[in-house]
């Protein structure tokens, strides 16, 4: 018998491990700089070229290797933060699996420079395809530099799959932006194309997150610290009229490691309840200390996820905790259970006389007497409202609104022979049928309105009773669609802003914003960047001039939903949302001629019975189901 069972060789293993750690430039960033900071640097710099598609850079001023550690650290498995099983328990590094590296190795070409504390010369080590190359001494300073270039070089489908240039290097910044909101007593840099991104000195963590997400961001912020047994709180989170209705300012870290916990998230937002609207997400930047004998944090490639031993008296306490921190600096109102609860007795004094309480009334008051007075105007207004005919009585009772008298005739227009279509009896016609087959024309049709949200349309069969809300974002949303389309795009009309509104943002959303700006014009939304947390509108489609943030908004949520990177994904999301901002509201009445032009709108649709949800846009009623009560 033949063996068919082998043992894999290390470069192929390598590479097999890097598709589950290196997924993009962003993880090689986020491996190394972690690695920095679990050696003891103050200062990291990075430098990225290409988005880190041909060169990544990272600089430390940390312990440094020896010339053994650097070779054998792209070895799989290899490790300096732990040694056994039993110190899982007591994690207290970012990395510890010893992966990060060697797949890095296998899939790009690597140099590493490094000098311990102490040493007359150091070491340089070049690695391709998980092989060293070379290896001699280098002279540099105490620290290590790690160069990756050519990522993804011998995996032509990943690197294939990369996205544009715009939107890897807002992951390198995402990444980059986390570990830095972990360690502000160390100083970061970031620099893409030689620009300089990011040049964040050491200080406070309210320092640091200021010169993260911007100056404006200082007075927003409120200090939250709690203590407890279970878990240490600390951190800041922002004031509730600083929420947005985009996510992307919310950060938890545990450990100093961060990490996506929806748990936890919803616990935040639950202290901010009666503060913000629904919707809204407000800032935050948390961090738990937690023993690492009660988490763990070896659940995902990414460590981006955590299981807590105590999960539910720490959700408990960190909604105290915030809910706490905004009632002690008068964001949220507060409950005194130190104020003594109880009825306000006077204190009665020997010898006071106390007199019985006196009631009043009025001996002539006639409950059935009306007083006689001048009707008002909105009586009398009343009284001439009650004097309709009858016919128009039992349309009001109905909700109905009073229709233009001229060609009421045509309503009442029996249709002929051949006009006539079978019906079954049994079901209403296929809405698809009559609609594709005939776009009928609305011109002269006398269109009732019911109840302000419904539309009553003549069609040969009978009735069509269209629901107007739902009506209006399918005629929107195919409009705004044909925008993007090749071929069907026509003159967008959008509405200058007299006085152009500036929008502070995160450096990513400025980035998203200004990568997305030629299919923002497609749509009618003119934008600027002033500066690396600054957006200007200029212009906004005329159906969102009401809504003007709200649009941007619409804009930001596909980035930070991660459907930015799916064109046609975000083309659609950007047309749904902006459609059901931009459609009619409530039930106001429609002059006839609107009521018209919106039935000949919805006739031009691809798909006129149902709107960008699903929902039923219009049933037909057969006129047999109509005579068949009276017969």
């Amino acid at each position: 018998m033949s063996q068919t069972i082998q043992i894999l060789p290390d470069h192929v293993a390598n590479q097999i491990a890097a598709g589950e750690v290196i997924q993009r430039p962003a993880s090689v960033v986020k491996e190394l700089i972690e690695n920095a900071v679990d050696a003891g640097a103050s200062a990291i710099q990075v430098h990225v070229v290409d988005a880190g598609r041909t060169s990544i850079q990272v600089m430390d001023n940390g312990l440094g290797m020896s010339a053994e550690d650097a070779r054998v650290c792209f070895e799989r498995h290899a490790t300096s933060k732990l040694q056994t099983a039993a110190d899982l328990s007591a994690l207290a590094t970012k990395g510890f699996r010893g992966e990060a590296l060697a797949s890095i190795a296998a899939i790009a070409h690597v140099e590493v420079t490094t000098c311990q504390k102490g040493a007359d010369v150091g070491t340089l080590i070049r690695c391709c395809g998980s092989e060293v190359i070379l290896e001699e001494p280098r002279a540099r300073s105490m620290g290590t530099t790690f160069h990756v270039k050519n990522l993804f070089y011998n995996v032509p489908a990943r690197r294939n799959f990369l996205k544009s240039d715009a939107v890897e290097m807002r992951h390198v910044v995402d990444e980059f932006q986390r570990v830095a909101f972990a360690h502000p007593d160390i100083a970061f840099s970031l620099t893409h194309q030689g620009n300089s991104l990011f040049q964040l000195k050491p200080g406070t963590l309210r320092q640091r997150i200021v010169g993260i997400l911007g100056p404006k961001h200082d007075e927003r912020l409120v200090p939250v610290q709690e203590e407890t047994d279970v878990v240490t709180i600390s951190g800041f989170v922002g004031k509730p009229d600083s929420a947005r209705k985009t996510r992307g300012e919310q950060f938890l870290f545990v450990n100093g490691r961060f990490v996506k916990h929806g748990l936890l998230h919803r616990a935040v937002l639950r202290a901010y309840e009666g503060l913000i609207k629904e919707g809204n997400h407000p800032l935050y930047a948390l961090y738990l200390a937690v023993d690492p004998a009660r988490i763990d944090v070896n659940i995902h490639p990414t460590k981006v996820e955590v299981k807590f031993e105590e999960e539910q008296p720490m959700i408990a306490i960190l909604k105290s905790a915030v809910k706490r921190g905004l009632g002690a600096h008068n964001v949220a109102p507060t409950i005194d259970f130190d104020a003594e609860v109880g009825l306000n007795i006077p204190d009665l004094k020997p010898g006071m006389e106390v007199h019985e309480p006196a009631l009043t009334i009025n001996p002539n008051y006639n409950p059935f007497e009306t007083t006689l007075s001048k009707p008002s105007s909105a009586e009398e207004k009343s009284r001439s409202n009650s004097r309709l005919s009858n016919s128009a009585l039992n349309q009001a009772r109905g909700g109905w609104s009073k229709p233009d008298a001229t060609g009421w005739q045509e309503l009442y227009q029996v249709l002929g022979p051949e006009d006539k279509m079978p019906v079954n009896a049994s079901s209403a016609p296929n809405t698809d049928e009559i609609l594709v087959s005939e776009k009928l024309d609305s011109e002269g049709l006398e269109i009732l309105q019911w109840r302000g949200k419904y539309l009553f349309v003549p069609v040969k069969p009978g009735v069509a009773v269209v629901h107007i809300r739902r009506a209006h974002v399918r005629i929107l949303f195919e409009r705004y669609m044909g925008r993007f389309r090749a071929g069907e795009v026509k003159p967008v009309v959008s509405q200058k802003l007299l006085i152009p509104e500036d929008v502070t943002l995160t450096r990513p959303e400025v980035m998203a914003l200004a990568d997305a700006r030629e299919s923002l014009l497609e749509m009618g939304m003119d934008l600027s960047k002033v500066d690396d947390q600054t957006i200007q509108l200029r212009a906004v489609p005329t159906d969102m001039t009401s809504c003007v943030r709200e649009a941007l908004d619409i804009v930001l949520e596909t980035y930070h939903d991660g459907l930015w990177t799916d064109l046609e994904a975000r083309q659609v999301r950007w047309a749904k949302a902006w459609a059901q901002r931009a459609a009619v509201k409530g039930h106001a009445s429609m002059p006839l001629e609107a009521r018209r032009h919106l039935v000949s709108d919805l006739w031009a649709c691809d798909h006129p019975n149902v709107d960008p949800d699903g929902k039923t846009i219009l049933s037909i009623w057969a006129a047999e189901d109509l005579e068949n009560p009276f017969c």
